[in-house]
């Protein structure tokens, strides 16, 4: 009998054509479950702001597919940022001082973005597909905990996305947030959360 599970590319195709209509997907990352949209598209990112309950003048972090992408929505990378970026073997988000191209309400207040470079199959190729950013941002109600698999996420959430990848719903695997530094012009660093 053949199986009712969708392929892997019809699951990025349909994740793809939601982002582009400016909609919000429920998906897994690299590191917990969570909510994204194009973080080009201010519209998109207002409309996960509602979803979360969560005030706007909290910055929201992006996922690119390579340090080249990172390029195109920070004004000046610190070279120490690259060095991290290169010799990290798991998620981490940087916290880069000047941001551009992005979504008014994705940076914070002073102009700086969270930016991760995503290693994970699925991710990669959506963004890699889609040539832009994408939000990613842990699919809870704002102050709830972060879903580290699909089971924990609030049924408010799942019917409030567009669309749902199947991709790695069925793992049970429990994963963390990843950790975020925060990397000024100078290059001093500050961790943010561990």
């Amino acid at each position: 009998m053949p199986s009712l599970k969708m392929s892997f590319d019809e699951d990025i195709k349909n994740a793809l054509k939601t982002l582009r209509e400016g909609g919000v997907i429920l998906y897994p990352t690299d590191t917990v479950w969570g909510l994204g949209c194009d973080a080009t598209n201010n519209e998109a990112v207002e409309k996960i702001f509602r979803i979360k309950s969560r005030s706007d003048s909290k910055s929201l972090i992006i996922l690119v597919d390579s340090p080249g992408m990172v390029e195109r929505y920070v004004k000046d990378i610190p070279e120490i940022a690259l060095g991290l970026i290169e010799v990290s073997d798991t998620p981490i988000t940087i916290i880069y001082p000047e941001s551009r191209n992005l979504a008014a309400s994705v940076a914070a207040e002073d102009g700086s973005v969270g930016i991760r470079v995503c290693m994970e199959e699925f991710c990669k190729e959506l963004i890699g597909r889609f040539r832009k950013p994408i939000v990613s941002t842990s699919a809870n109600i704002s102050g709830d905990p972060s879903p580290s698999h699909f089971d924990e996420i609030h049924r408010k959430i799942i019917l409030s996305a567009d669309y749902i990848v199947e991709y790695k719903r069925e793992d049970r695997q429990k994963r963390q947030p990843s950790p975020v530094i925060k990397i000024e012009h100078n290059g001093v660093i500050k961790i943010i959360r561990k």
